[in-house]
């Protein structure tokens, strides 16, 4: 009996004993797998992704993209008796006005305090926080519905991304401008006008950052083997084959002759004859991309490559070179001028100099309209119109401008007819750009290739280049034919009775055309509007070989200078000078000679 009781007492224990353990593991369990209410441990950080910058040739970014970030903290995590302690320390740090965080902190539950913080002060802002909670600043705080406890600090978070302009105006309207968008909480930029449109998909960010992981108490991540990590993908660096220096000279120069001439806007492009590199592309309409007002709307748009125009006399070459292909010309052939004046249908045309005859390439030399006249009838409808084609005329140079126009051309049926035929010779029934000008004079340049012109020169990323592609390049002229329209080119240059002779700098092999058209207006042409324009080439015995185009719009200085050689051509010799200055022409040296006869170079050559 006492043997049974024993036993009895032993499988009583025995039960306490497991209940004990069964009850010790369930408290284990459940602290391990239900929620306790303590604050959260776990932790994400955001690094966005940077647009690329724009950099010049010479090393200088001009565009480039900066982080801006945000202060936000939860006010419910902050201790009411350290609230003025946390508005007096942040606006320190911040630079804020108390009384607007005053007022935002009375709202209750996460708030922005802050945006657009640039890198610098949000480096301040953490080291603050950290500080704060030192100080004990920030407490606990129980969700009423969920039953969770958070201690959130404040957090210094990503906001987007500030495109900068260092340069401000300069390089402008080349380079373009941006726009703000929305992506996924994070403000982005986008390309609208310029290199940053027409490269925006490779200047564009890839991919951002997201870092997951533990965190301490001052919400800083814990970068361990916990951590979970997304690589940041940077977008592109776009070079340009600009020179930030050189295009600064030369903005400054145009600037100070549109004043002088009173004009409305200044052109200046310079093409390397032989890669087709856009040394300097210079406008005097210009704006600052940071911040663009309503009175810089007109200058948004590139007049190079979105304004066609009536271009006058600088057609005359392309038309030349064309009689010059198909053996239908000459250049030492006596053309008839009739004494200086021609009817032409119901109009009397009449030459600035009153010649009875002049030599095929003299009618280029000096300018004649009648001469052109005479010669272009010998070319068919057919290879005038495929010729002005061949040229790039109504078609896109191939630029890296957004946007580019492409003009108008007249159709064959109306080349059959003679009136058309004739006005187009000297430049008018037809509307063409600058960039198509500057790349046709440059086949001429070139021996004849025409080759695309191109802004930038390569991508860069994390310090490797990239190359963006291959320049087309097409045969358009004989070589022979081009050589001879050269050497006709640089007697406009050369000859005393050249249009263009006041543009003569010894050591150089300078040619080129002057042109001077009326704008067409509602009712006909303007007798007081005109479009000055020369174009043509600079090349030094060392090897250096530009292809330079002058627009002058609408001088309104009085007569003489709505003319071509009165306003295009300074500006064109002016251009040409900066580039020996800077050392990208180097005239060969020449000997002393007597001082030319003072009324002689004051003698007024129109076009």
């Amino acid at each position: 009996m006492n043997e049974r009781h024993s036993q009895d007492k032993v499988y009583v224990i025995y039960g306490f004993i497991i209940l004990g353990v069964i009850l010790f593991l369930s408290v284990i369990f459940y602290r391990v797998f239900l929620d306790r209410h303590l604050p959260k441990l776990q932790s994400s950080d955001f690094d966005s992704a940077l647009r690329g910058s724009i950099i010049t040739k010479d090393g200088f970014s001009i565009a480039n993209s900066q982080k801006l970030y945000k202060a936000m903290v939860d006010t419910r995590n902050i201790d009411p008796n350290k609230k003025e302690l946390f508005i007096r320390l942040y606006t320190l740090y911040s630079g804020d006005d108390p009384k607007k965080i005053r007022k935002i902190l009375n709202k209750k539950g996460i708030v922005t305090l802050s945006y657009e913080i640039d890198a610098k002060g949000a480096a301040y802002l953490k080291e603050l926080a950290r500080k704060l909670y030192r100080k004990k600043v920030f407490v606990p705080y129980e969700d009423p519905k969920t039953g969770i406890v958070t201690t959130q600090g404040m957090s210094i978070v990503e906001s987007g991304e500030k495109r900068i302009y260092m340069a401000e105006d300069t390089l402008t309207p080349t380079i373009g401008y941006i726009k703000k968008i929305e992506k996924d909480g994070i403000t982005k930029v986008e390309g609208v006008k310029g290199i940053e449109q027409v490269y925006d998909n490779l200047l564009s960010s890839t991919q951002d950052a997201i870092i997951k992981g533990p965190r301490d108490l001052s919400n800083t991540i814990i970068l361990s083997g916990d951590a979970d990590l997304s690589k940041r993908i940077d977008g592109y660096n776009v070079v340009l084959n600009t020179p930030l220096k050189l295009q600064k000279i030369l903005e400054k120069m145009a600037n100070e002759r549109m004043q002088d001439l009173i004009a409305k806007e200044v052109v200046i492009g310079i093409m390397d004859s032989k890669t087709g590199k856009i040394l300097s592309l210079v406008s005097t309409s210009r704006y600052n991309p940071s911040n663009i007002t309503r009175r810089d709307y007109q200058a948004l748009n590139s007049t190079a490559s979105e304004y066609a125009y009536e271009v006058g006399s600088v057609m005359k070459p392309f038309i030349f070179s064309l009689l010059l292909k198909e053996n239908k010309v000459n250049p030492l052939e006596i053309i008839n001028i009739y004494g200086g004046k021609y009817k032409l249908g119901k109009r009397i045309i009449t030459d600035s100099h009153k010649n009875d005859f002049l030599s095929a390439e003299d009618v280029i030399v000096e300018s004649s309209n009648i001469g052109m006249i005479q010669i272009v009838d010998r070319l068919n409808e057919t290879d005038l119109y495929n010729g002005l084609l061949d040229f790039g005329f109504s078609k896109k140079t191939g630029i890296d401008l957004s946007y580019e126009q492409v003009g108008l051309i007249p159709s064959m049926s109306e080349l059959r007819n003679k009136t058309y035929k004739a006005t187009l010779s000297y430049g008018y029934g037809l509307q063409v750009t600058f960039m198509q000008l500057l790349t046709a004079y440059n086949a001429i340049n070139n021996n004849g290739v025409m080759i695309t012109p191109q802004i930038a020169s390569h991508l860069e990323k994390y310090g490797k280049a990239y190359s963006i592609k291959e320049q087309e390049k097409r045969v358009v002229l004989p070589i022979e034919t081009a050589k001879t329209m050269k050497r006709i080119l640089i007697k406009v240059v050369e000859s005393d009775k050249g249009t263009a002779r006041k543009t003569k700098i010894d050591g150089l092999s300078i040619g080129g055309k002057t042109g001077t058209a009326h704008i067409a207006t509602s009712g006909g042409y303007s007798d007081k509007l005109y479009n000055a324009s020369f174009f043509g080439f600079a090349s030094d015995p060392k090897g250096n070989n530009y292809t330079i185009g002058v627009l002058v719009r609408e001088p309104m200085k009085p007569y003489p200078y709505y003319f071509a050689s009165w306003s295009a051509l300074p500006v064109f010799k002016n251009t040409v000078e900066l580039l020996i200055e800077n050392g990208y022409l180097i005239p060969a040296p020449t000997k002393p000679k007597a001082v030319q006869n003072k009324q002689e170079d004051e003698r007024v050559i129109l076009d």
